[in-house]
């Protein structure tokens, strides 16, 4: 007679059936994948039946699976039946914290077949209120998602949900912590049932730092939820993993007890205890005695607050090669004014953006308007240090691709009347656009002295939550510094909710290398750089606003990839008989000239060659090894190594 819910019942349970539904789900840039599921079990269990999916998992062993539905991060367990019939899932890996203190991991969360009306999803904010903003366990669930999608059984409370999610860390139960509503900030307490939390988004805060209170009459604690679990025909969740400390503690539980039972009295104890007692007495009635100054002071020996997350954290060495780069970095000036940054990319030619200096620049005959200088050296407000004059505009490019691609560059040659620093060109690569990971700015923000912000990359598809996430703190309204917003005199809720709107629809920045930075007016044209010290991007705009009380803000900030740039760079200087910079540039040594000149042949397939073919004859070509072969690359029909 087989043992009910033995090992052989438990499979049967894992194999239910139910009626099938197709989702897709899609893994990077890749294009989406459809599956058809009909059986019960974990998200994660479901994507392992797809072959393409468990070559990536194999590939990502040491590091952690996430999955965004609808914007919103879900965890590994969760179970299948919630998944809408067409709806489209986001997997990701990210950096895994200690496996060892995780409590959870998918393949501990088997789903059987259980009706969605027995379940409800409610979801909470990474980062919780006050004293309390710390509560994952991996930070970057906290930096690049925006709101995490916890499940539920209708019955169970709050506390029970959120430990058997896992990804929370143990703080919040510990203390007295309760769930806050986003919108009415109406409080629900850990003890409570989840009954009533469907589809409501709330954020962990701290009421204070005592014990937590009892469970709520008529709510399942602990034990009766698993209990309920293992004997409910509907419903199999085995209960979370352990973290190896722990269950080595619990192993040698039985050890300790029978040794405990050995061990005999002290003598006098019961004396000893009293005298004790009672000298702490003393103690602590003394101490209180002390107002003022000294017991802040022992207090504050046990108070510790830390501030920005981790992952904007750097190595030394990493640092010191910043520091070593950002002598290249100058402050662009229009007539004696600061107007942007720029950065020393080759030879005497410094880049920037492009609407840095369009107002002043005429792109027809090529000539500045007006007096502009850089800085290299503006680190101190009571430095003396001196501009280089910008002798012209080498080469220009405001304007938009036929796919909606922005182009904002230009490149200023320098008289170079005293020593440049190096150039960037040789002391950095310029890297493909990252997909995540932490970027580092050096630039003027603000017209002010050189300056260096460490920030994280926004996903593509948290831009959304980052937006709303800024509409959300300012309900009062915000003033966009776009002037289109306000020309017409519309109530400032409207503006409000067109300018975030637009943040979220704008499909000029979909290239774009996008992040949260504190660097807005007069960074323009800084370089962006990944964690390995390679240029990634220039700093080009955001969506700047005034809050209520009048400070400048930028829901998200972005720059275009550098290498793109390059490319267009090269190319306009063929198409303007511009060989001198051309010669400049390829004598500029650069470890990543193979791969810029491979896809540099991609982009001039697609123009007029005929420039192209006229510049190959040309003295200054047949004279120089280097542009001969340059020119021989781009218009030959086969692909042949290149080594300039």
């Amino acid at each position: 007679m087989t043992e009910k819910n033995g090992p052989m019942d438990k499979v049967v349970k894992e194999e239910e059936l139910h009626a099938t539904h197709l989702f897709d789900w899609c893994w990077k840039d890749k294009k989406p994948t459809t599956h058809a599921c009909n059986k019960a079990g974990t998200i994660e269990n479901v994507l392992k039946r797809s072959e393409i999916f468990r070559d990536i998992a194999g590939k990502n062993q040491d590091k952690e699976l996430v999955i965004v539905k609808d914007g919103k991060l879900i965890s590994s367990h969760f179970p299948c039946c919630l998944i809408k019939q067409n709806e489209s899932l986001i997997v990701k890996y990210v950096k895994a914290v200690d496996k060892a203190k995780r409590p959870v991991s998918g393949s501990h969360h088997r789903q059987s077949k259980v009706a969605p009306d027995k379940l409800v999803m409610f979801h909470v904010l990474p980062k919780g209120g006050k004293n309390v903003a710390n509560i994952m366990r991996n930070q970057v669930l906290k930096t690049d998602f925006q709101i995490i999608t916890v499940y539920a059984y209708k019955g169970e409370k709050v506390k029970n949900a959120l430990k058997r999610d896992g990804r929370f860390l143990n703080t919040i139960f510990k203390k007295y912590c309760v769930l806050s509503h986003e919108s009415n900030k109406k409080e629900t307490e850990m003890s409570s049932i989840v009954d009533f939390l469907d589809g409501e988004t709330f954020q962990i805060i701290l009421l204070n730092r005592s014990q937590p209170p009892e469970s709520q009459p008529g709510s399942l604690d602990e034990t009766d939820m698993n209990a309920s679990q293992r004997s409910d025909s509907d419903v199999n969740q085995d209960p979370p993993q352990q973290s190896t400390a722990s269950n080595s503690m619990n192993d040698s539980e039985p050890k300790e007890k029978s040794m405990l039972e050995n061990i005999f009295a002290i003598p006098d104890s019961k004396m000893m205890q009293k005298h004790l007692s009672s000298q702490f007495k003393d103690l602590v009635k003394g101490k209180k005695t002390l107002q003022g100054s000294k017991l802040s002071r022992i207090q504050n020996l046990y108070r510790v607050e830390y501030g920005k997350n981790v992952e904007t954290c750097m190595e030394v060495k990493t640092v010191k090669k910043l520091m070593d780069i950002s002598h290249s970095v100058c402050q662009v000036r229009i007539n004696g004014k600061p107007a942007g940054s720029g950065f020393l990319l080759f030879g005497k030619y410094v880049i920037t953006n492009g609407h840095v200096v369009k107002d002043i620049y005429n792109d027809g005959t090529k000539q500045l308007n007006e007096s502009v200088t850089v800085h290299f050296s503006f680190e101190s407000l009571d430095q003396k240090e001196f501009g280089e004059a910008v002798k012209e505009v080498a080469g220009f490019e405001y304007s938009r691709d036929e796919s909606g691609h922005m182009y904002d560059w230009a490149l200023l040659r320098l008289g170079a009347d005293h020593k440049l620093p190096d150039v960037l060109l040789t002391k950095t690569h310029f890297d493909s656009r990252p997909n995540s990971g932490v970027i580092c700015i050096i630039g003027h923000p603000d017209g002010g002295v050189k300056k260096i912000d460490p920030c994280v990359i926004v996903l593509p598809e948290s831009r959304n939550q980052v937006a709303e996430r800024h509409q959300r703190e300012n309900p009062e309204g915000v003033l966009p510094e776009n002037p289109h917003y306000s020309k017409n005199q519309e109530p400032i809720q409207v503006v409000t909710h067109r300018f975030f709107e637009d943040v979220k629809n704008d499909e000029s920045i979909r290239q774009a290398l996008t992040y949260e930075s504190c660097f807005y007016f007069g960074s323009s044209g800084s370089p962006v750089f990944d964690e390995h010290c390679n240029v990634v991007a220039m700093h080009s705009g955001g969506y700047c606003y005034r809050n209520a009380r009048g400070q400048n803000q930028s829901v998200i900030e972005y720059g275009y990839p550098m290498s793109s740039i390059v490319e267009h760079l090269v190319v306009q200087m063929v198409e303007r008989s511009r060989l001198d910079v051309l010669k400049e540039y390829l004598a500029c040594p650069n470890a990543r000239h193979q791969t810029m000149m491979t896809n540099l042949k991609k982009l001039v397939e697609s123009r007029d060659l005929t420039a192209f073919y006229s510049a190959v004859n040309h003295p200054v070509v047949r004279s120089n090894e280097s542009l001969k072969t340059f020119f021989k690359l781009l218009t030959q029909t086969e692909e042949v190594p290149m080594d300039i």
